[in-house]
């Protein structure tokens, strides 16, 4: 609870418009405001229902006021959405043809792209990450007290060499500490599951996106031993919204009518703060107690192949890929 005022003080309170991004074309910038993705489908929409698995923290905040409000259904959509426990959890169905969309972190998108050659497709992004919406923490009395005393310890993450470990590996390496002297988590694990880990002492130390930092906070007076939020991996591109290529290429109107309705969630999310706490209390039983504390990311509209050239380019740096990666084989042409 100490973390509170930090995290209120860099809440990210700025608007994002269709327009003002149109201007950051000449950096990397795919826009969705071209054409029928800025006003929804043009032609008639190959499918009317979604299904949608996304991961229930603040990374997919626009997706989460969109359904809420009504935006998708204003474009003719229904939603079928799945709370997913990682990206990497859902990649399969996904490639299994069970989502149609999914929201999670890139590092397990890119390494199934990367690796296994998967027709994956980045259409949007989601999340980036700010002040005190990632961190590591520990319980009280804890005998860890900095990260060099995690040397030989276990760190809980929600999934092996996903975005939660590499965030981790970033700081440690930053700080002088070799990952490897660390003991990471090897199993998937739901973030609620990891806070009770955390609590049974399973784990020493884990690694927490909000809303189940604050929640940790709150319910066993976990504090921070690090922000996230620094190094190599400061306002680090976190989660991003991801189709098929063949889904992208057979429904394009229903990807149009998605993509609109998640620009104006995006738009609301980054410059509303009340509208997403209402949408995460409904949709995913964050308390109004968590809800009204956490910490916010930002959240772009939009697709910037510049910004997400970082997310392989770090994964190379800490030996999640052996060999560069260009994240334009994930993007739209």
């Amino acid at each position: 609870m100490a973390n509170r005022g930090f995290r209120r003080a860099f809440a990210p309170v700025l608007a994002l418009s269709l327009l003002a991004l149109c201007g950051l074309s000449g950096c990397g910038l795919i826009g969705i405001g071209s054409g029928a993705a800025a006003s929804g489908a043009t032609g008639p929409l190959e499918t009317h229902i979604l299904n949608v698995a996304a991961v229930p923290s603040v990374d997919s905040a626009g997706f989460f006021v969109a359904l809420h409000k009504g935006l998708f259904a204003e474009q003719g959509l229904t939603i079928k959405y799945t709370p997913a426990l990682s990206a990497e959890t859902v990649i399969a169905d996904q490639l299994k043809g069970t989502y149609d969309i999914t929201a999670g972190n890139y590092v397990s998108y890119v390494e199934h792209a990367a690796l296994n050659h998967q027709p994956l497709q980045i259409v949007a992004e989601g999340s980036l990450m700010r002040p005190g919406s990632q961190a590591i923490y520990t319980l009280p009395g804890s005998p860890v007290k900095t990260l060099t005393q995690l040397k030989g310890q276990v760190l809980g993450t929600n999934a092996p060499k996903n975005i939660n470990y590499l965030l981790a590996a970033s700081v440690l390496t930053e700080s002088g500490i070799d990952p490897t002297q660390v003991t990471f988590t090897q199993a998937p694990i739901p973030f609620p599951v990891l806070v009770d880990d955390l609590a049974k002492h399973k784990v020493a130390a884990a690694a927490l996106p909000e809303p189940f930092a604050t929640m940790a906070e709150e319910s066993l007076g976990a504090t921070a031993l690090t922000d996230l939020n620094q190094g190599a991996t400061q306002d680090f591109p976190i989660l991003g919204y991801v189709t098929t290529k063949p889904w992208a290429q057979s429904h394009p109107s229903t990807l149009r009518a998605f993509l609109a309705a998640l620009a104006q969630g995006q738009q609301i999310a980054d410059s509303n703060r009340g509208e997403v706490e209402t949408a995460m209390e409904a949709l995913t039983g964050t308390k109004p107690i968590i809800a009204a504390v956490m910490a916010f990311n930002s959240y772009p509209i939009g697709v910037d192949k510049i910004r997400l050239q970082r997310v392989p380019d770090v994964m190379l740096q800490f030996q999640v890929l052996h060999q560069r990666f260009s994240i334009s084989q994930m993007l739209p042409a």
